[in-house]
């Protein structure tokens, strides 16, 4: 019987890609024996508003992984007009690779929100879901969380041995509109990048 390939789809805005992300990514390679991890950066996050434009936080991702040989970048969201639901990006993804399982990587604040997703029960369907814990202490919380969804989507969830790094995208950009270092949180590639091209320097965000 042929091995199934195993994939890790971690999406997001990338606004921008910092170190948190790459490690927990990562993490679930190592964890779960995936053969690759593919970074998906949202077209049009419905969501969120003042986001980037999907051209520079492509090249970031891209700057950012380029030196990891297991690490992807799919242009799959920004290339669909319209705004960008996860369950789309699973059924295309599944309909172009028929022989790839596909692992769904989120943080803890995600799973929790999950439900008020596009047609979640397709996600639930579709993908294992692997969690990374918040650094607060959300053992029971987060459990029971994980029981309720299995129960009612019949899911596939598993914890990451790692916590969520406490590095968020916002706090990157207030730094970098104050002038502020942003090493360490920031892979120096895209802190280059971001200095050479003086993104987020003169945004009202």
């Amino acid at each position: 019987m042929d091995h199934k390939k195993k994939v890790g789809i971690m999406g997001g805005t990338f606004n921008p890609i910092h170190l948190g992300h790459m490690l927990v990514a990562e993490n679930a390679f190592e964890t779960y024996n995936l053969d690759e991890i593919l970074f998906v950066p949202s077209g049009i996050p419905y969501m969120k508003e003042d986001v980037l434009d999907a051209k520079t936080r492509i090249t970031m991702t891209g700057i950012a992984i380029e030196d990891n040989s297991h690490f992807a970048l799919s242009t799959i969201e920004v290339d669909r007009d319209g705004n960008s639901y996860s369950y789309e990006t699973i059924r295309d993804l599944k309909a172009a690779n028929p022989n790839v399982e596909y692992y769904f990587i989120v943080g803890a604040d995600s799973l929790f929100k999950m439900e008020k997703w596009k047609c979640p029960e397709k996600i639930f369907k579709e993908v294992t879901i692997l969690v990374a814990r918040r650094l607060s202490n959300d053992g029971p919380e987060l459990a029971a969380q994980i029981e309720m969804l299995k129960k009612k989507y019949e899911a596939d969830i598993r914890l990451l041995p790692i916590n969520c790094v406490d590095i968020s995208s916002t706090r990157i950009r207030e730094k970098v509109k104050k002038h502020k270092s942003i090493r360490y949180m920031v892979h120096y590639r895209v802190i280059e990048y971001i200095e050479k091209n003086h993104i987020y320097w003169s945004e009202d965000e």
